[in-house]
């Protein structure tokens, strides 16, 4: 299967004006701090602080409309199940949830138990959290997040990555940064915006806060962009750990009985649950305008992928249901949703995702790991990962899916201490 050069790099235009911060989204409150000037020519990156308040009146705005929201009071035909979508009954108990008893209050709290900082880039205006450790050989660590997820998906790993309990694990400063166009990140600058444009603005980041060498985690759409980082920012870039890796098999082998049940997942997720992509790759002006200021919507949109693409256990824990309401929440108040959609219209297609990992100039050229969570929308198998760059590090998990640090905390951060373990010190 071969991948035309739109797929691979897409010229825009660059002089289009970029889209500023939302003046909503309280931007008053960053602090005329000064640059960072740690890295050569760094000194024209800006990093100012920023704390997460949304104002009361968004609060409450959001609460009204939630409570003004009719659902349609049944499911589409009698007996519909999980064949049209996420049943009724999960949508009306989230709805009944959302507005009945989630906190927003005591997430932002949480979330501002980490200092956050604006970083003006390139006339891109940079939101990301920087979880710094206490110990002088902590190791740089950027977390990359995808679709539909945030810099929360990183929210029960960057204390723990960042303050061990255990003096023998490696420490990490963590910095998690929200793609552009997601959270408080501007919107990206012009069309034909890539991951690969996203991975040379993340490089700069990464210089100005002062971090020479870094090791990245990443998963979803993440994923392109350290491997982007991996291929082509090798003196900074080090060392990558991925939990979305997606890779062809070699042609003519027999498949294992994992990798059976892996391709039986990957079919049905592209037979019964691709829809969304195709609108978003398609026409993200028409459902990001539907959406834009529809609590709901954005809730059935984005909750619905945390329902289908997370292990079933997951699904069954108290903490999903604050984990796809937070999301929700974090994409309502800050007008994200339509433009988050441009990382599918931009960039690579699902059905060429594994052909684009094997392409040499795609290929990861620093030591990389990968985590297989069996429950993922595409896990891949070592000896097809091992065509897409230099793996040096692979483990099967049978739990997880497709939002791993978030449901399975502890064997991400194992996996990425692990990693770092073996391969940081030869960087």
């Amino acid at each position: 299967m071969s991948i035309s050069s739109k797929h691979l790099r897409i010229a825009g235009n660059p002089d289009k004006p970029n889209r500023t911060l939302d003046l909503r989204l309280n931007t008053s409150r960053l602090s005329a701090a000064g640059p960072y000037t740690d890295v050569a020519n760094m000194s024209q990156v800006r990093v100012e602080p920023f704390k997460v308040d949304i104002p009361q009146d968004e609060i409450d705005r959001l609460k009204r409309k939630l409570r003004d929201t009719r659902l349609p009071g049944r499911e589409i035909v009698p007996e519909a199940g999980t064949r049209y979508g996420p049943t009724y009954k999960w949508a009306s108990d989230l709805y009944n949830a959302w507005t009945h008893d989630y906190d927003w209050y005591e997430v932002q709290k949480e979330i501002n138990e980490f200092p956050h900082f604006i970083a003006k880039i390139d006339d891109l205006n940079i939101h990301f959290l920087h979880a710094r450790a206490e110990r002088a050989d902590a190791i740089p660590l950027l977390l990359i997040h995808g679709w539909p997820g945030s810099f929360w998906e990183f929210s029960q790993v960057w204390g723990p990555l960042s303050r061990p309990e255990d003096p023998n694990q490696p420490a990490f400063h963590c910095v998690v940064p929200s793609l552009p166009g997601f959270c408080w990140s501007s919107w990206p600058p012009r069309a034909g915006w890539t991951l690969q444009d996203t991975a040379r603005i993340f490089d700069v980041l990464m210089k100005a806060l002062g971090y020479s060498k870094y090791m990245v985690q990443c998963g979803d759409w993440g994923h392109f962009v350290g491997r982007e980082l991996g291929a082509r920012y090798t003196d900074s870039c080090r060392l990558i750990h991925c939990n979305f890796a997606p890779s062809p098999l070699p042609d003519g082998v027999d498949y294992t009985d994992r990798e059976k049940a892996v391709a039986a997942r990957v079919d049905d997720w592209v037979e019964n649950h691709i829809g969304y992509a195709v609108c978003m790759r398609t026409r993200p002006h028409t459902i990001g305008i539907a959406l834009n200021d529809n609590p709901m919507g954005i809730l059935m949109w984005v909750g619905e992928k945390f329902n289908e693409a997370a292990d079933p256990k997951s699904q069954k824990r108290p903490f999903w249901t604050k984990a796809i309401l937070t999301t929700a929440t974090l994409y309502y108040f800050t007008g994200c949703v339509m433009p988050s959609m441009l990382c599918y219209y931009e960039n690579v297609r699902h059905h060429e995702f594994a052909e684009f990992a094997i392409q040499p100039e795609n290929l990861i050229q620093v030591p990389f790991g990968y985590t297989s969570c069996f429950w993922d929308t595409e896990p891949s198998s070592k000896r097809a990962v091992e065509r897409t760059g230099n793996l040096v590090f692979y483990k099967e998990r049978n739990d997880g899916g497709h939002f791993a640090a978030l449901e399975i905390p502890e064997g991400i951060a194992e996996d990425v201490r692990e990693l770092a373990a073996l391969e940081w010190n030869k960087a």
